[in-house]
């Protein structure tokens, strides 16, 4: 019989990469940003709620990233363990500052696809709504709620992202929905995203 030859997973493939970062191979580093600035972005971009700070944090994430790369075993997806770094740079940054009116901007990607005119200012205002209420929360509660209901991530890779319990990431999810629920009954803009629609604006502007 001949010898079965195993193909590389992409586990294997992350740890290679992540050595050769360690190791000092400026193309590796280059590589591993290239890969995974986008989507990084996109998840502390719909986490703040705005673009402001959004250089500071894209640098602070993989400045961590790089860091601590030799603590990297292979465990995990290197994706998935790299979003652990852009959460809790996100979360850090929520928890220590202020609440703060929003501009439109801040929402300026969210409804880009939307066909008319109308539809994406109705977009961005609720957004701008929505954001408004998440800067009032606990930032536990606004960290589980935004990957959740507005990255679109699973309860169970939240849970993982925030190394908490399945349980207590749904319990922060429904609490943060409730807010926005009783939000809502004041706030006739909330009303379409809390009705389910909110992940639609959310997932756009990838």
């Amino acid at each position: 019989m001949g010898l079965r030859l195993s193909l590389p997973t992409q586990r294997d493939e992350d740890f290679g990469l992540a050595q050769r970062c360690v190791a000092g191979d400026r193309l590796a580093h280059r590589e591993l940003f290239h890969a995974h600035r986008r989507r990084v972005h996109t998840t502390l971009y719909r986490m703040v709620g705005s673009n402001a700070s959004m250089d500071d944090l894209l640098q602070e994430t993989f400045l961590n990233v790089f860091r601590s790369l030799g603590t990297y075993r292979g465990d995990a997806l290197l994706s998935t363990w790299i979003d652990r770094c852009a959460v809790r740079v996100a979360y850090a940054h929520i928890a220590q500052r202020k609440p703060r009116p929003h501009a439109l901007e801040l929402v300026s990607e969210i409804a880009a696809r939307d066909p008319s005119a109308e539809q994406r200012a109705m977009a961005r205002e609720a957004a701008r709504h929505v954001y408004a209420v998440l800067d009032g929360m606990d930032p536990k509660q606004r960290t589980a709620f935004t990957l959740h209901a507005i990255d679109g991530r699973s309860l169970s890779e939240v849970a993982e992202l925030m190394d908490a319990s399945v349980v207590a990431t749904q319990t922060r999810v429904w609490r943060a929905r409730r807010a926005l629920s009783e939000r809502a009954g004041k706030d006739s803009v909330l009303v379409e995203f809390v009705s389910g629609k909110g992940r639609r604006y959310g997932r756009q502007g990838d």
